[in-house]
């Protein structure tokens, strides 16, 4: 039996701890097939975002056309996206996807755990005017969520990195949303995929709390054993 398929389309983390490689590391524990369409290469470590390199929207573009075209993708989920054109253009296609459009997943990525700025105000009002509407959850943490105006409603899930207490945490708002977007890729209704979300990335943190990787806020952790299954 196939698995189902979520696409990503995210930027680059050199360090492994979040954006592309945190959400197929979070797709891939969770028993889903990731496909992925890069936004930008980031220059980024433990401690800092030293330098974001958007990639030209139209090749973001043909990225996720050509995973469309060829996959059956049940969900896709945005993470970093750099531009006000991405955003915008991106919106467009997506709201222009023919037949039923994969259910869509929103992080809003504006600020990094470090405290980095990864949005002007020009690309948060993008999002609000562009790709919210067609969003059927968005996850921003609490500064993100401030950042888009305080949006509400049901398919609004402000994250808080729970309650394990840790500096590991790099990387949290990009595994979360990767494991809300598995589970109601596996069919999964939304408050049970948001449970199920949370008591994912809480393990992961427990897992990382003592590790000593990297000179900043290190990663939460992307281990996991096959042999345990799927569900935490």
């Amino acid at each position: 039996m196939n698995p189902p398929v979520v696409v990503t389309i995210a930027a680059t983390d050199p360090g492994g701890g979040a954006g592309v490689a945190a959400d197929l590391a979070t797709f891939a524990a969770l028993g889903v097939h990731g496909a992925c369409v890069v936004t930008a290469v980031t220059v980024q470590d433990t401690t800092a975002v030293h330098a974001v390199h958007p990639l030209p929207t139209a090749v973001v573009l043909a990225q996720l056309d050509a995973v469309l075209a060829d996959l059956p993708v049940a969900v896709i989920k945005t993470g970093m996206l750099a531009t006000v054109e991405t955003v915008s253009c991106l919106s467009t296609r997506l709201a222009d996807v023919p037949g039923t459009r994969p259910r869509l997943v929103v992080d809003p990525v504006l600020r990094a755990s470090t405290g980095a700025t990864l949005a002007t105000d020009e690309v948060v009002a993008a999002y609000r005017e562009h790709l919210l509407p067609l969003a059927d959850v968005v996850t921003p943490n609490e500064d993100e969520w401030v950042a888009l105006g305080r949006p509400t409603g049901a398919h609004v899930l402000v994250t808080r990195g729970g309650d394990i207490p840790t500096t590991n945490d790099h990387g949290t708002g990009c595994t979360h949303s990767s494991a809300l977007a598995s589970y109601l890729a596996r069919g999964e209704d939304l408050a049970t995929a948001a449970l199920r979300a949370d008591a994912f990335v809480a393990r992961q943190l427990h897992l990382s709390k003592d590790w000593t990787l990297g000179r900043g806020r290190g990663p939460v952790a992307h281990l996991h054993a096959p042999t345990e299954g799927v569900t935490p």
